[in-house]
């Protein structure tokens, strides 16, 4: 076994391979960028070493200096996490030149696999069915717009290197196709270096369902039986279960079959995913997507229903050990689902979110696990991807299992960052996610009902104006009433008012007067009621009108963010908020939906453009985002070219509609 272990890879994954790592014994060592310097995964590793600036480039995607690191520490190996260069065949080749294991499957197979187009082709040869469409290596934009009419539409476009939903597009018709080609190249080559593209038919009413498995080097390959994906956006995965409700024990069979013939036809070892998509009405009929030459992102759920740990599993097949199971060891003891915490606001449609961290509550109990990089004062910048942490839930059954987890997210709150917390304890209550009936589809078809934000009930703001009031308190017991800032007058204590505003909603009067130990509040047109808040450690405990709730509650950059039951509110007071996009572009103002960089201009000042018109494209988090003209008429502003840094609600264009009665 080696003595040390590089993870070549950052946030929540670093984090989980080190934990093994340590209960091995073995001595780990972290690399990050700059961005990342005193992130948790460094405090955790046994070394920490800087590779380079925030731009993944140049830091994470630098082969040279991850192997330098390698080199410098001692370590013997390198785990690769998933994404950045778990996939990579040059680094895996690096690896060995450099005398150094690669924790992951043979460069054969990741050539193999990583690009989809000869993957296609290698399985369908072992006699595994594939989605049909065209995959052929090498087509340009006109090869795949035939290919798309061809097949039928819809269609899918899918990068030929990478995953993670990354650069696919589903086109609906001809129309769309040069644009949709386009980007998804354009995201391809950013995320992957490659924009190769491939063609496949468009399976809406679909289920995707993956099977992990697992190859040694003595020729011995099992599964461990599958996880269901299917509750998807953008192509990416939001929750995972193992097992799928969809199968019978003979699908399950025959899919785990199908997956080992997969995995043999390349001589795989290490872990692995063949990933597939079902005909939700047709569950015997299955297609081979694609299978990923790393460890998946929801492997927990895998491990909480066989009992094996995955990537010491991994570290003893890459040291050259048999695996520690045959197929008929292998059994699925109760079930697990899996939530992905993203930065992301899922009411403006998902999009990437940045912040300091300055609370922070995890759930704890009888079957909840969570895998975590997050800790008080960690930043959330725009360089990497948004997912920040994952919530796992085991239980006897499906119900218990969604049951926990629906609890452990609710006492999930992560203040300084919105994300989709709240998003995802709707999801798994939606009635036909309780009863297992999925598909990738039913996010997109929910929408409003899952997205709309809810303002937050009357006596959060009364808390948060309370948690002002305590903060602007003198301590002690005697008070100058010079110095008071509570309103105190002759005669009787003045009423303090503030108006506080949360996102999306209207602003909300609130008045409070007298001290926090004793004090009187009203929300809006209500009456007063009595109040008191009293500080007991982290959490804010306070009585309105009789009753008693703790809160935990923080005021940062002019912010109050209050986390309780399950939710989260985050509230301004109103006379400190900037403009929204949405707000803005009322007048034909186009602003930055997130932090970003644009990657694309399409227009020119002067340029006569329609409502909807793309204006351009802004890159963050590894997405795209396509910015429109709010309003048909002239583009009179242009603040930026490609390659500029843009910040949230930055102005970046300006469209001027005509005059009334102009052009007529």
């Amino acid at each position: 076994m080696f003595d040390t272990v590089l993870v070549a890879n950052r946030g929540e994954i670093a984090v989980r391979v080190i934990r093994t790592l340590r209960a091995m014994g073995i001595r780990s060592v972290a690399v990050h960028s700059d961005a990342d310097a005193g992130a948790l995964h460094t405090r955790l590793a046994d070394v920490a070493v800087p590779i380079g600036p925030a731009p993944a480039a140049q830091s994470y995607l630098s082969i040279d200096r991850v192997l330098d690191a390698a080199r410098r520490t001692g370590a013997q190996a390198v785990h690769p996490g998933y994404g950045f260069l778990s996939e990579n065949v040059d680094f895996a080749r690096a690896c060995a030149a450099a005398g150094i294991v690669f924790i992951g499957p043979p460069v054969a197979a990741i050539e193999a696999m990583g690009d989809k187009i000869r993957a296609k082709q290698t399985v369908a040869a072992a006699g595994v069915p594939v989605v049909p469409g065209r995959t052929e290596p090498g087509m340009d934009d006109d090869a795949v717009a035939q290919a798309a009419v061809e097949v039928g539409f819809p269609v899918l476009l899918k990068p030929s290197a990478g995953g993670g939903g990354k650069g696919m597009r589903v086109v609906h018709g001809p129309a769309e196709l040069a644009g949709q080609i386009a980007a998804a190249r354009r995201e391809a080559r950013s995320s992957f270096g490659d924009d190769t593209l491939l063609v496949e038919r468009y399976l809406g009413h679909s289920r995707h369902i993956e099977v992990q498995v697992f190859g040694d080097s003595h020729g011995n390959v099992v599964h461990l039986g599958e996880r269901e994906c299917s509750l998807q956006r953008r192509h990416q995965k939001v929750i995972e279960e193992a097992p799928s409700p969809l199968l019978s024990a003979a699908s399950r069979a025959a899919m785990g079959s199908a997956a080992v013939d997969a995995a043999r036809a390349v001589g795989y070892t290490g872990a692995g995913t063949v990933e597939f998509i079902v005909d939700a009405d047709s569950p015997r009929e299955f297609f081979f997507l694609e299978m990923n030459t790393r460890l998946q992102v929801e492997h927990p759920v895998t491990e909480a229903v066989t009992g094996l740990d995955l990537v010491e599993m991994q570290l003893r097949v890459a040291a050259g050990e048999r695996l520690p199971v045959d197929q008929g060891d292998i059994s699925l003891d109760g079930h697990a689902i899996e939530a992905r915490v993203y930065a992301e606001d899922p009411a403006r449609g998902f999009l990437p979110q940045t912040g300091e961290v300055v609370g922070l509550l995890e759930p704890t109990g009888p079957g909840v696990r969570v895998d975590s990089s997050l800790r008080v004062g960690a930043v959330v910048g725009a360089d990497y991807d948004p997912m920040l942490a994952k919530v796992i839930a085991w239980g006897h059954d499906r119900e218990t299992a969604r049951a926990r987890l629906v609890t452990a997210l609710g006492d999930t709150a992560v203040l300084g960052v919105v994300t989709n917390t709240t998003f995802l304890r709707d999801l798994l209550n939606d009635p036909d996610v309780v009863a297992g009936r999925l598909d990738t589809g039913l996010i997109e078809r929910r929408g409003e009902e899952l997205t709309q934000p809810q303002p937050p009930p009357p006596h959060v703001y009364a808390v948060a104006a309370l948690a002002l009031l305590l903060e602007a308190e003198p301590a002690g017991d005697r008070v100058d009433p010079w110095q008071d800032t509570s309103g105190w007058r002759l005669g009787e204590p003045a009423w303090t008012v503030r108006r506080l505003q949360a996102p999306g909603g209207d602003p909300v009067t609130v008045r409070v007067r007298g001290r926090s130990g004793a004090a009187e509040v009203a929300v809006g047109d209500g009456a007063p009621v009595p109040a008191r808040a009293d500080r007991l450690g982290d959490e804010l405990s306070v009585t309105l009108d009789g009753v008693t709730t703790r809160y935990t509650v923080v005021h940062a950059g002019g912010t109050v963010w209050l986390a309780v039951d399950g939710h989260v509110a985050a509230l301004r007071e109103h006379e400190r908020l900037a403009p929204t996009g949405a707000a803005a572009g009322a007048d034909g103002a186009v602003t930055a939906p997130m932090p970003g960089t644009v990657t694309l201009v399409q227009v020119s000042l002067g340029d006569e453009v329609a409502a909807g018109t793309p204006l351009l494209v802004v890159e963050a988090m590894k997405m795209e985002h396509v910015l429109t003209a709010p309003v048909a008429g002239t583009v009179t502003e242009l603040a930026v070219t490609a390659g500029h840094s843009v910040r949230l609600d930055e102005r970046v264009a300006v469209v001027t509609p005509p005059a009334p009665g102009e052009g007529e």
